[in-house]
């Protein structure tokens, strides 16, 4: 349930520029992850906000002008190295089914599940299955959904593994980019990428921009200290208390309806991210945060120091998100997700992850039941 803040406005402060690094799962042995040919060969770039007087949340390509639709874009620069994944869920695909593991389109004659592949694959608009690339942003930070392997800037996770099975059942290569999160709707928006795929909550607003192909369903869970010292049971106990939540996430909003009918309002501060965010209560600045359950759920497992209280609060569905001028794209990106859910693969990717309560069992446009 990342954000609310979809849009970049001219004007907006700026922030120090991110470093950039080029993102490389250099091997599967290094992904931490069985070795079988992988379905697809990702490209990995890193692409965060370069510091602007202007504005610093949005993000275009290098060959795009620094003035778009009035609004201003800084440039970021980009490097990559291409390099080739092999995912463990991807792999148990490949034995099962015998699809191509090419990373293209699988070729007529195959096993029924590759036939299901090529009616993925031929929904595919002309002008990207020409290039052969699909290229999808994301922006790294909210375990078990997108994050780096410990000790590396490797992208792994629920979207990059779910990315690239989706590309597969394409026919194409994934190029996957890390980038700002307020940058994602403006960088489709400047066609920097084809899809953004990082827990961003399916909104009405949003779908003023963009469509939505909805795969993962959650809501934000309040997250406090071992033992609970303060005694949170719900959002009304967060009232009078010091309270961090992510800034421009659903979870804030959440936060700051709550305070409406606090009679003794919250002190709310904002943290970059969920993990930031738990420094503020080990230091004892914050009593709680608010985080997207199976990030919650996770953080608390690794680290050991923290609870998550089981109430859910404002679920609904996250989706990836697709300008609106590409609904052959969308079409295509849904059929693909189907399949997924039908085969099965869908479903032990999730649970490779521990958040299979979260899963859809159909995939929907724009949060059509």
């Amino acid at each position: 349930m990342r954000d609310d803040l979809a849009f970049c406005c001219s004007g907006a402060s700026s922030t120090a520029a991110t470093p950039v690094a080029a993102i490389l799962c250099r091997s599967t042995e290094a992904a931490g992850l069985p070795s079988p040919t992988p379905p697809a060969s990702i490209d990995y770039l890193d692409a965060h906000p370069a510091k602007h007087s202007g504005c610093s949340c949005c993000l275009i390509p290098d060959r795009f002008p620094a003035i778009v639709s009035g609004r201003r874009f800084p440039v970021v620069r980009k490097r990559a190295l291409r390099i080739v994944v092999g995912l463990a869920a991807l792999s148990l695909a490949v034995a099962g089914c015998g699809r191509s593991t090419s990373g293209q389109t699988p070729q007529p004659g195959a096993s029924a599940s590759v036939a299901a592949d090529a009616k993925a694959a031929d929904l595919v608009p002309a002008a990207l299955k020409e290039k052969g690339v699909l290229r999808v942003a994301t922006a790294e930070g909210y375990p078990p959904m997108e994050m780096y392997k410990e000790g590396t800037q490797d992208l792994i996770g629920v979207d990059p593994e779910l990315a690239a099975a989706i590309a597969g059942r394409l026919g194409l290569k994934l190029e996957m980019t890390n980038a700002s999160f307020p940058g994602l709707i403006p960088g489709l928006q400047a066609d920097r990428w084809d899809l953004a795929m990082s827990s961003m909550s399916d909104t009405e607003e949003r779908r003023k921009a963009v469509d939505f192909v909805d795969y993962f369903q959650a809501g934000g869970a309040i997250m406090v200290a071992k033992g609970n010292p303060a005694g949170v049971k719900d959002l009304a106990d967060l009232c009078g208390r010091a309270v961090v939540l992510a800034k421009g996430s659903s979870n804030l909003a959440i936060g700051e309806k709550q305070n409406t009918s606090c009679a003794k309002k919250m002190t709310i501060s904002q943290s970059e991210d969920a993990p930031t965010g738990l420094l503020q209560i080990d230091a004892g600045r914050a009593v709680a945060t608010i985080v997207d359950y199976p990030v919650a759920k996770m953080l608390a497992t690794q680290s050991g120091k923290y609870e998550v209280l089981e109430a859910q609060y404002e679920a609904g569905p996250w989706g990836i998100a697709i300008d609106k001028k590409d609904s052959q794209l969308r079409d295509a990106v849904q059929r693909a997700l189907q399949e997924l859910i039908d085969s099965g693969e869908y479903t032990r990717l999730l649970e490779k992850w521990g958040v299979q309560g979260s899963g859809v069992q159909a995939a929907t446009v724009n949060d059509q039941k």
